[in-house]
């Protein structure tokens, strides 16, 4: 994991600015001996502002920003003349970047468009000028409001893949290999568990220049959402995709065993999961007859939408994705 450049997690402290301090300033010039005050207003400290960009896909670019500072606002001087505001930061981020409090762990919001932009970290207020303060009885005040301090906080920033389909498997269940064989992806195939550290994005072309995403996430195992495996790190990125892809390989002792651990695994992370539209690919299918075939389908979970397929002698794929399609589109 120290070498791939797809980082999800990323902590920092970020630290807006402060205020700027209103001005006690009082107009002088000549043949105006009392002129009154006229001090400025202080700007306002610098935002940490968080921005949407659809051409990320990671959070590699933040992961060795440990400390995000803002600038402070200019103090108000004579004139009315308000002092400068800090100046923001933008942080850009991939759609489906969750902002949480570090300590709390409380969400704050999501970036899920393109451009999309919400206030991290405020800036503080800049002060009053004394020419906010003058009254009937108190026409000369000498003084004016300090700027108000800027906010410093831990910030965890995950990312969730945003994907129509999400594959979900144990390892080494042929999802790398289905990904790869209808998509331009390219990721890491192997015949042993955990070949997929990382989730993959391919994009699948389908009828019409129509199209949807697919992302491979890393194999779960028995335990997952407790924490053993990869699972926990990577169970998140499931909850953003609309449809469930489960990929059981046809070699497995028992399909409907392995669906219901899988399903029993999403539910222990995310109850919510189980709303999401599923479809099960029976994998590695190439060396089945149709007898075989006949045979095993009283293995196979009764709720859920089936094909037997194989990535590589590309059996059924086309109606895999006519099947993956009319279920985005229901």
């Amino acid at each position: 994991m120290a070498d791939s450049n797809f980082i999800d997690y990323v902590k920092f402290c970020s630290r807006s600015g402060a205020g700027g301090a209103g001005s006690a300033h009082f107009r002088r010039e000549k043949h105006v001996p009392k002129g009154g005050p006229d001090g400025g207003d202080g700007g306002r400290g610098g935002h940490i502002i968080l921005r949407g960009n659809a051409q990320l896909w990671t959070l590699l670019h933040l992961k060795y920003k440990k400390h995000v500072i803002a600038q402070n606002g200019k103090g108000g001087e004579g004139g009315r003349r308000k002092g400068k505001d800090g100046g923001d930061i933008i942080l850009e981020v991939p759609l489906g970047t969750v902002a949480k409090d570090a300590e709390t762990k409380e969400v704050r919001f999501e970036i899920t468009e393109d451009g999309q932009e919400v206030i991290l970290t405020r800036g503080g207020r800049g002060g009053l000028g004394n020419d906010h303060f003058k009254t009937s009885t108190n026409q000369a005040p000498h003084y004016a409001q300090p700027g108000e301090e800027g906010i410093e906080e831990w910030i965890i920033l995950e990312l969730k893949l945003l994907a129509d389909v999400g594959l979900v498997g144990f390892p080494n269940a042929g999802k790398s290999t289905l990904l790869s064989s209808i998509s331009a992806a390219k990721p890491e195939i192997g015949d042993y568990p955990f070949t997929t550290l990382v989730p993959n994005l391919g994009v699948v072309g389908y009828r019409d220049d129509r199209s949807f995403v697919m992302a491979d996430i890393p194999g779960i195992i028995e335990g997952a959402a407790e924490g053993r495996g990869l699972g926990l790190r990577f169970l998140r990125h499931i909850e953003r995709n609309s449809i469930l892809l489960f990929m059981i390989p046809s070699d497995a002792d028992s399909i409907k065993e392995q669906y219901h651990i899988l399903l029993n695994e999403l539910k222990e992370y995310n109850p919510e999961l189980l709303d999401k539209r599923r479809i099960l690919a029976i994998s590695k299918s190439d060396m089945l007859d149709e007898e075989l075939m006949e045979e095993m389908k009283s293995d196979v979970p009764e709720d859920v939408p089936y094909l037997f397929i194989s990535s590589v002698s590309q059996h059924n794929l086309d109606k895999l994705k006519d099947l993956i399609y009319s279920a985005i589109m229901a």
